[in-house]
């Protein structure tokens, strides 16, 4: 079973669906990346709704949410605040929380600000920007040098809207963002859905040139304040590298990890069923030890 519907939040509504409606296991709330790359390509979650209901929502700018352009609105605590009151019209008092890429960071900070959550799953996680810059560029410096030439005279040149900028972006995202060849239908229909204003107002025009509002975002001073159980997980070839993945789970008190080799910064989609198995033993254990 699954239900559907809209919620009135800061600025707007946003749509939201649950799946597993009426399972007994405490739900799985998942937000997605970006900023502004909606909910379709977290689909293979929806497997876990054999035992508790999954809840997907488009933030506000994106999907199904699409929103008004106020580049006021593209800010973190307004999306802080935006899970807040879907957590409290969905009713969801005791909550396990998935957040994928941007998403980590929402999840971090709402549990900073003092949300109750029963576990944190911080999937391909972006929670130092600085950090997640220096493995951008040694990432940048095995592309091909054309390549690398292309991406830093349009960067220079204040011209990163170009197609020659976008196509040579590619080269970077076969290789870090999702390996997989063609990209699945569900990446592609959130691709396609996505908000290039939310995601240029808050992230910049690529993935490794990082030019709004998130750019100083850093939480590792603050990891060693999460005391609930923490699963961290990325690919072998993230743009969340392994190493900077590990540095957070260092710093987060009895935190997990998960490294998926054969996948980029979606393991979800790159090797769904171990993903899933994983994901489900870390809840299953989260579940015994709360019992």
């Amino acid at each position: 079973m699954a239900c559907e519907g809209h919620i009135e939040v800061e600025g707007g509504k946003v749509w939201y669906r649950i799946v597993g409606e009426g399972k007994t296991g405490v739900p799985l709330l998942t937000l997605h990346g970006g900023p502004g790359y909606p909910h379709d390509y977290l689909e293979p979650l929806e497997a876990l709704a054999d035992e508790r209901p999954v809840i997907f929502y488009d933030q506000l700018g994106c999907g199904r949410s699409a929103g008004p352009a106020d580049p006021a609105l593209w800010r973190a605590d307004r999306f802080v605040r935006e899970l807040a009151q879907v957590r409290k019209s969905l009713r969801l008092d005791r909550v396990h929380v998935y957040g994928h890429s941007w998403g980590t960071m929402l999840a971090v900070d709402s549990f900073l600000g003092g949300a109750s959550v029963t576990s944190l799953i911080l999937a391909s996680p972006a929670l130092s920007i600085p950090r997640w810059l220096e493995d951008a560029a040694v990432y940048r410096a095995v592309l091909p040098a054309d390549v690398q030439a292309i991406l830093a005279r349009h960067e220079a040149a204040g011209t990163t809207h170009t197609s020659e900028y976008h196509d040579a972006t590619m080269e970077y995202y076969h290789r870090y963002l999702c390996r997989m060849d063609p990209w699945p239908d569900a990446m592609n229909r959130s691709h396609d859905a996505s908000s290039g204003e939310v995601y240029l107002e808050m992230w910049g025009p690529s993935e490794f040139h990082t030019t709004g509002n998130l750019r100083d975002y850093d939480r590792t001073g603050r990891l060693g304040e999460i005391n609930v159980p923490t699963l961290y997980t990325c690919g072998g070839y993230d743009e969340a590298t392994p190493g900077s993945t590990a540095w957070y789970q260092s710093l987060t008190p009895g935190a997990e990890l998960a490294v998926f080799e054969h996948s980029a910064h979606m393991p979800h989609l790159e090797e769904t069923d171990r993903y899933l198995t994983v994901v489900r033993e870390f809840l299953h254990r989260v579940n015994c030890s709360n019992a």
